[in-house]
């Protein structure tokens, strides 16, 4: 994720954050009335407890707020968090004091409290270290990481440099630099990291490569038709930040789709220009949706699973599953998974059939294709069950429920520069394209048009609604 903090993750932190502070309370609230032994046990039923908590639970949210508990995890050391919780509930502790002096509250156990005290600072950092480490362990793997390109490899270059290294485990991996200068080319910038290319090949870099943000620590000025290079990057759906100068007057672009906001990247303030949905936290919400549902249906769905595979060895010799490698978010290649629908020899007898395609564009399709397994082929096509086991792709984390189709590497290197836009996002088990009317006669433009439209409409509304509709088209056998 990006480093900009939604609202609605911030909300979630602080619900989280409270619930565990309340939770801490009722448990030293337990363990003094129960655990502890002789005068200790001694609880009084004055005050009201459930006041006390109320009064704490204000007085933590207040604290939380003033001490700056909800920092960025990519961008923090853990200690940050740990000096941050510690400074949070001492001063809840004092505003807890104010208040009982205040209203004249009698008879607080200062055990009760002081225990209280030590399990919420306990639960909190614990939590808070879990989240940490699981997002560290995440971005090292890689499997959260964001691929930049800076364009420029002098001081400005070096700073960007600078600040990623020292912020690793936030998972930006550099590809290198581009430059204008031929001569520059080959050199190193700053530990290891050289230029590896010139401005002018930029567009063929970008086809070509993963590359998730291009980041500007360039002089403007030294840009011939710099609007030209931003124009593509936006048309591609790549991120783009702008290191910030006084010469930003000489780059007169306005973007077409993409928002262009000033974001904080690891410190260094930059403009950036976003064409995909920028609400992380709804963002977050689709992801792990994903992963649930996914796990939900395969649990549900696993005696289809198997009767579809024993149909599949009945009618034809070979393997149960077919796997083919596609393209993922910003060109990443992955192998998706389907039940097998062809005769084992079917990509053999593709340039074969070449001439019968129907389908205009890169994309490939015959009505009547007579590679399809017979009887069975047909029915998983017609009502899309042979994708099923895509949803291991999306406990991988390759795939979404909901979003473009992925295409095969040879189909985007036949894409125009837009459809490109496309890859933007991560591919999806199903789309408009799979629940609109007369699917199949939709030429390829317009199938590329509706997964922009997915892509720029994209809200959580539509993504349950795009389900509703797929489970309806597979239930009516809409498919092909």
């Amino acid at each position: 994720m990006d480093n900009e903090q939604s609202s609605l993750i911030l909300d979630m932190q602080k619900i989280i954050d409270i619930l565990i502070t309340a939770f801490a309370f009722v448990a030293a609230w337990v363990i003094r009335k129960f655990f502890l032994h002789g005068s200790f046990n001694q609880l009084s039923e004055a005050p009201n407890h459930q006041i006390l908590l109320l009064i704490i639970i204000i007085a933590w949210f207040i604290s939380f707020k003033w001490m700056g508990m909800y920092m960025s995890y990519r961008e923090q050391p853990f200690w940050h968090f740990f000096t941050t919780i510690l400074k949070s509930c001492f001063m809840g502790m004092i505003l807890v004091t104010i208040t009982i002096y205040v209203f004249r509250i009698q008879l607080i156990s200062r055990s009760l409290m002081g225990i209280f005290l030590i399990l919420n600072i306990s639960l909190l950092t614990l939590s808070k270290f879990i989240v940490f480490k699981i997002l560290e362990k995440v971005r090292t793997d890689e499997m959260n990481a964001r691929k930049i390109l800076i364009i420029g490899s002098s001081k400005r270059a070096k700073q960007v440099i600078e600040t990623v290294e020292k912020h690793k485990a936030t998972g930006y991996k550099i590809l290198g630099c581009f430059d204008v200068n031929e001569e520059n080319l080959g050199h190193t910038v700053l530990n290891d990291h050289k230029v590896i290319g010139l401005v002018k090949d930029l567009e063929d870099y970008l086809k070509n490569n993963i590359v998730d943000e291009l980041i500007f620590a360039i002089s403007l000025q030294k840009l011939k038709n710099g609007d030209r290079y931003l124009a593509f990057a936006e048309s591609m759906g790549i991120k783009v930040r702008i290191v910030p100068d006084w010469e930003l007057h000489y780059l007169m672009y306005q973007p077409n789709i993409a928002a262009v906001n000033f974001e904080d990247f690891l410190g260094i303030h930059t403009m950036a220009l976003q064409s995909t949905p920028r609400n992380e936290g709804l963002m977050l919400i689709k992801h792990v949706s994903d992963f649930i549902g996914a796990l939900t249906l395969t649990i549900l769905l696993l005696p289809v699973f198997i009767g579809i595979g024993i149909a599949i060895k009945i009618f034809s010799k070979g393997p149960v599953l077919y796997k083919q490698e596609r393209l993922g978010m910003n060109g990443r290649r992955f192998m998706v998974y389907k039940f097998r629908t062809m005769i084992n020899n079917a990509d053999e007898m593709l340039k074969e059939l070449a001439e019968m395609n129907e389908a205009d564009g890169p994309a490939f399709k015959i009505k009547n294709d007579p590679r399809i397994i017979p009887h069975v082929g047909t029915f998983l096509r017609r009502t899309s069950l042979d994708e099923l086991p895509q949803l291991f792709n999306v406990l991988r984390t390759e795939m979404s429920l909901v979003g473009p189709r992925p295409p095969i590497p040879k189909e985007v290197d036949e894409y125009s520069v837009w459809q490109r836009r496309r890859l933007s996002m991560k591919p999806g088990m199903t789309c408009l394209w799979q629940i609109a009317p007369r699917r199949n006669e939709l030429s390829f433009e317009e199938w590329m048009k509706l997964d922009l439209k997915y892509i720029d409409t994209w809200s959580l509304f539509n993504d349950f609604k795009i389900l509703m509709l797929t489970a309806k088209a597979v239930l009516t056998g809409a498919g092909r």
